[in-house]
């Protein structure tokens, strides 16, 4: 019998992609930058990310699970074309919600604790806190979690 995979769920901003960093490069606050066109799809990937979203790909069904911002209907857009430049197996992974915990699995890796990422009902994974400050620690933890 063949065992289903887990399911993992990534954010988008400054989980997948460099934010912050963005922000602090076109020196605006994170506040603007959520109403800035063209924003999204400039973002760099985090260091570690893309790697890491490749390895637990092979061993999990990995969704992406970002927010967009209200004010700013192309965020959603831009946040696709990000995906599938940098992760073109991804692009048909993506679910927009301002409701995570909503979305049923096992794993949330996400830096922020809103939108339903404090209530999912798996295991949230808060990346870039003192647990878990960058991507190798979080596979360590999942895979030895998961025994692989």
């Amino acid at each position: 019998m063949v065992k289903a995979k887990k399911t993992v769920y990534i954010d988008l901003d400054n989980t997948l992609a460099d934010y912050l960093g963005m922000c602090d490069q076109m020196h605006i606050s994170p506040a603007e930058a959520k109403h800035t066109i063209g924003f999204f799809k400039q973002l760099r990937p985090m260091p570690g990310a893309v790697e890491s979203y490749e390895k637990l790909n092979e061993h999990f069904n990995v969704y992406i699970l970002s927010t967009g911002p209200w004010s700013n209907p192309h965020s959603l857009c831009e946040k696709v074309e990000w995906v599938k430049e940098h992760l073109p197996s991804a692009y048909k992974n993506i679910i927009f919600s301002h409701h995570k915990d909503l979305c049923r699995g096992d794993y949330l890796i996400d830096d922020s604790e809103k939108n339903g990422a404090k209530e999912f009902a798996g295991t949230h994974i808060k990346i870039h806190s003192p647990e878990f400050p960058d991507w190798n620690s979080v596979i360590r933890f999942v895979f030895e979690k998961e025994n692989i």
